[in-house]
């Protein structure tokens, strides 16, 4: 397609999520749960043609040489593709945030004046590998009341189509306006460019990916731009630290699914249990088939390669972990702030003053005490679905649940009041 064909297509894209978006500001919360329903059930109808592309997809990404991890994230079978068909009809259940007074209080002059959540309008999603995405984002735009234009990578793009295909499908019984969920068919990398400069349409933009397309969204964009960074998180045992309980917390962090951003790629250990507890962690990681990546100081107590200065801030999506000691709770925290990808950090310690010190002084989106990394995530804090992580403080920071598809909005009444 030539620079020319991909704009108009884009934006006419655009014209249409715009008006579905009013569209949608406008339905009631039972319109919507039923749409979500169809939804799920138009997932459900298309599950061999779904899973056919996603084989397509699979074949394509090893004849390509992607890595076990990136092909674990793109695999679909017939118990991940349930778990995103219930993943819609569970957004069906839950509260719609749309409507919701903030806060509403009279004027000396008589006026009234109410704060209330509205949709933010048309969202843009950019985003690689992981089809559930297509799902996740779409239906949770739907529920918040935003029409969405959603654009998946390469590796992923039969998958996408099918998905969007079926949630469209369905949802049009129920009566889903037409541009509320649109996919981007082509994997052209202009397209990105077309979305970022597309203020007129897009009220937002959110890009989900690997630092290099999420520096590009930055760097191009003319609207507001909710960033999910690299999920560089550190667990750090503290002195009085429950090592059993330690080793089980970095085994989960690191091993339970490491090819998602919120598992574990730095341990920081402190030098008064490091000889003690080192060897007790290697030895559970090795079970798990674990390479660790230690300093100078964690060489000469446990079996592990050199780390370099790039460890400290890789992201490996794989069964690769950096390990360092510090000296004290202060250095596990000034390594954190300095290599740390602000999204969650986790401190194994009995002491609660240690764990309140080091939660306060952490300036990422989660910091957890005693608990697994893998838990920052929007469904395990309740909030269903999640877009996304964000790594950003405005105005979304963490899992990114229904509320923080919203915005807000004034709306004042009176009987004619003036200024003058």
């Amino acid at each position: 397609m030539t620079s020319e064909e991909i704009k108009d297509q884009v934006y006419a894209m655009g014209k249409k999520a715009r008006s579905a978006a009013l569209a949608l500001a406008v339905l009631s919360e039972e319109e919507k749960n039923e749409i979500l329903r169809a939804m799920a059930g138009g997932i459900r109808a298309a599950a061999s043609e779904i899973l056919e592309a996603n084989a397509q997809d699979i074949a394509a990404g090893e004849e390509r040489g992607l890595t076990g991890a990136i092909l674990d994230r793109l695999r679909l079978d017939e118990i991940r593709l349930e778990a995103v068909a219930a993943g819609v009809e569970q957004v069906s259940t839950l509260p719609d945030p749309v409507g919701e007074v903030l806060g509403e209080w009279d004027r000396p002059n008589g006026i009234r004046i109410q704060q209330l959540r509205v949709p933010i309008g048309v969202i843009g999603i950019i985003y690689e590998s992981r089809p559930n995405v297509t799902s996740d984002a779409a239906v949770l735009c739907l529920k918040s009341g935003n029409a969405t234009i959603l654009r998946g990578g390469s590796e992923a793009i039969h998958s996408n189509r099918a998905l969007a295909a079926a949630l469209q499908r369905g949802g049009e019984k129920a009566g889903l306006p037409e541009g509320a969920i649109q996919l981007i068919p082509f994997t052209d990398r202009e397209s990105v460019a077309v979305m970022a400069g597309m203020d007129k349409y897009l009220d937002l933009i959110i890009p989900r990916g690997g630092k290099g397309l999420i520096e590009t969204v930055v760097s191009l964009a003319r609207m507001p731009v909710i960033k999910h960074y690299d999920g560089i998180c550190h667990a750090y045992v503290h002195p009085e630290a429950d090592q059993e309980m330690a080793v089980k917390i970095v085994v989960d962090s690191k091993t339970q699914k490491p090819s998602v951003c919120n598992a574990l790629e730095t341990l920081l250990v402190d030098q008064a249990v490091a000889e003690e507890f080192l060897p007790k962690v290697a030895a559970a990681l090795a079970e798990k088939n674990v390479e660790l990546r230690g300093d100078e100081a964690t060489c000469a107590v446990i079996d592990a390669k050199a780390a370099t200065e790039a460890d400290w801030s890789t992201e490996y999506l794989d069964y690769i972990l950096a390990v360092k000691i510090v000296d004290s709770l202060e250095s596990a925290v000034d390594h954190i702030n300095e290599y740390s990808s602000q999204h969650t950090e986790v401190i194994v310690t009995t002491n609660s003053i240690a764990a309140e010190k080091f939660m306060s002084q952490i300036d990422s989106a989660c910091v957890f005490h005693n608990v697994s990394t893998r838990f920052s995530d929007g469904e395990e804090f309740g909030f269903g679905a999640e877009i996304g992580i964000s790594t950003d403080k405005l105005h979304a920071r963490g899992p990114m649940g229904l509320r923080e598809l919203t915005s807000y909005q004034y709306r004042v009444r009176g009987d004619g009041q003036l200024k003058a």
